[in-house]
């Protein structure tokens, strides 16, 4: 009888584990069907397709007045561009998408600038000499503007890098995105503002 005892208690002393055992696995098979379905856990490549594909919002509202000064120590406003179709992009050396949107812009602004194509660069916050490197590293041939205070992310009233306004000739906003823009939607929307 004692040993019949033993064995029974013996049975019932692991049966805990092995619910507990057995619940830890589902749980986990679980979490891990939770996490690999999940849109915000894309890897890497299909958040880069996502971000390329970020496509201008239409609006329709005066640019407003803003002077800084560009890297080269001359202060420049956006009225002096009057006449112009002008993207503004506000970006900062150290984000990724404003790094992988730069070389776009600088093709579009190379194959329009004789259409009439303004761009300018809005640094946002770095010291001169930070944007002087990226400025040469990355070969822009546009105008660079300094942004110590962040009046242009408030002039604009988006706090959000990179952030880009595209400015028709008459100085009234016409498309404005937050986010790495490839070439096909530079060319959708803003190529045809080129010919009014």
């Amino acid at each position: 009888m004692p040993g019949k005892y033993r064995r029974l208690r013996s049975k019932k002393s692991k049966l805990p584990m092995i619910i507990f055992g057995s619940g830890l696995i589902i749980f986990s098979l679980f979490m891990v069907f939770v996490f690999s379905n999940q849109p915000g856990k894309a890897d890497s490549s299909s958040i880069q397709q996502q971000q390329s594909y970020v496509v201008p919002m239409p609006v329709a509202y005066p640019a407003p007045e803003l002077t800084l000064e560009n890297v080269n120590g001359r202060f420049e406003s956006l009225e002096d561009y009057r006449g112009q179709v002008v993207l503004v992009n506000n970006w900062a050396t150290w984000c990724p998408p404003c790094k992988a949107e730069m070389p776009t812009l600088v093709d579009f602004y190379n194959d329009h600038s004789g259409d009439g194509l303004d761009v300018i660069a809005i640094e946002a916050g770095e010291p001169k000499d930070y944007v002087l490197q990226f400025v040469e590293e990355f070969r822009l041939p546009f105008s660079v503007w300094l942004d110590p205070n962040s009046m242009a992310l408030n002039a604009f009233n988006n706090p959000n890098l990179p952030s880009s306004y595209v400015i028709d000739r008459k100085g009234i906003i016409r498309y404005t995105w937050t986010g790495e823009i490839n070439r096909e939607m530079l060319e959708k929307y803003v190529t045809p503002l080129l010919s009014e």
